[in-house]
C-alpha cells in the first residue's frame, strides 16, 4: 500500500467570505510533517483542526483518513474518504486512498474501481498506476495489468517494486524475454534483490537453460539463504523434476 499525502495551495480550497486559507494550509502542512515523522496523534489533531475550521475542504478529510488508515482504523478511514468525495467528486486522491484501504482488506474488485476512478479524475501518478496494476494482478487479470505496471515504472524508473512486479506480470503472460529484461533491471537497481534472481531462475528453467537457472537460484540463496522458493527451484533442477513456479518469497 502506498499512501497519498496531500500538499495544499490556495486553489485547492473553497472558503466562504473572510476565511484565511493560509491558516488552514499551515495546519495541513503541519499535519503532513507529523505524518512523515510517524507522529500519528499529532497529525490527526492538526488535520481535525483544519476540518473544524473549514468542513468544506476535501483535502483535510483525505489527510485525516490517511492517518486513520496508517493506524489500522480502516473503516473510519473509508468514511473520511467518502466524505471527501461527497464534498468534491473530483478529489482523485480520495479515490486513490480508498483504493489502498480496499486493497489491504483484499477487496480487490472495489480497490480496482477506486484506482480506476482516481485515474479518470486525473490522478496521473506512478503510485496509482502501480496499485491499479497490482490489484489487477491479484485478480489474475494479467494482460489488463501490464500497461499500468509498464506506465508505473516509466514514471519512476527507480521504483524497484514497480519494475519487479512488471517483470512478474510479463512472465505470467508468457513474455519471458521481456520479463528477463525487467528482472535484470531490478538487479541493476538493487544487486541484492533475491526475488529477481529467483524469478530469473524460473524464466531460464522454462527456457530449458538449466545452467543459467541453477546459477540464478544459487545467487538468490547467497543473498538470502532462507529463500525457500530458490532452494526448492535448485532442488527441482538438480533432481531433474518439473519447472519451479514463478513468484516471490514474500
Amino acid at each position: 500500500m502506498r499512501f497519498g499525502i496531500l500538499e495544499l495551495n490556495s486553489t485547492d480550497l473553497n472558503f466562504g467570505a473572510g476565511e484565511d486559507w493560509s491558516v488552514l494550509m499551515d495546519k495541513n502542512k503541519t499535519g503532513i510533517e507529523f505524518m512523515k515523522e510517524g507522529k500519528w496523534e499529532e497529525a490527526a489533531k492538526s488535520f481535525m483542526e483544519a476540518i473544524e475550521e473549514n468542513p468544506g475542504d476535501a483535502v483535510s478529510y483525505i489527510n485525516f483518513g490517511n492517518v486513520l488508515s496508517a493506524v489500522g482504523e480502516t473503516e473510519k478511514a473509508l468514511s473520511f474518504f467518502k466524505k471527501a468525495i461527497e464534498i468534491d467528486e473530483g478529489a482523485s486522491a480520495a479515490y486513490y486512498s480508498a483504493g489502498n484501504v480496499y486493497f489491504e482488506q483484499e477487496n480487490f474488485e472495489e480497490a480496482k474501481n477506486m484506482f480506476e476512478q482516481a485515474l479518470l479524475k486525473g490522478l496521473d501518478s506512478g503510485d496509482n498506476y502501480f496499485m491499479l496494476g497490482l490489484t489487477l494482478m491479484r485478480l489474475e487479470q494479467f494482460r489488463f495489468a501490464l500497461p499500468y505496471l509498464q506506465r508505473a515504472q516509466e514514471v519512476n524508473e527507480q521504483d524497484i517494486e514497480a519494475v519487479f512486479q512488471y517483470g512478474l506480470c510479463l512472465a505470467q503472460t508468457g513474455l519471458l524475454d521481456e520479463a528477463i529484461g525487467q528482472f535484470n533491471k531490478c538487479i541493476r537497481l538493487d544487486e541484492k534483490h533475491a526475488d529477481a534472481y529467483y524469478n530469473l531462475g524460473v524464466a531460464y528453467s522454462i527456457k530449458a537453460d538449466r545452467e543459467k537457472a541453477l546459477d540464478m537460484f544459487e545467487k538468490a540463496l547467497e543473498i538470502q539463504p532462507g529463500h525457500i522458493l530458490a532452494g526448492h527451484g535448485k532442488n527441482v533442477l538438480e533432481n531433474g523434476e518439473t519447472d519451479p513456479e514463478a513468484g516471490t518469497d514474500n
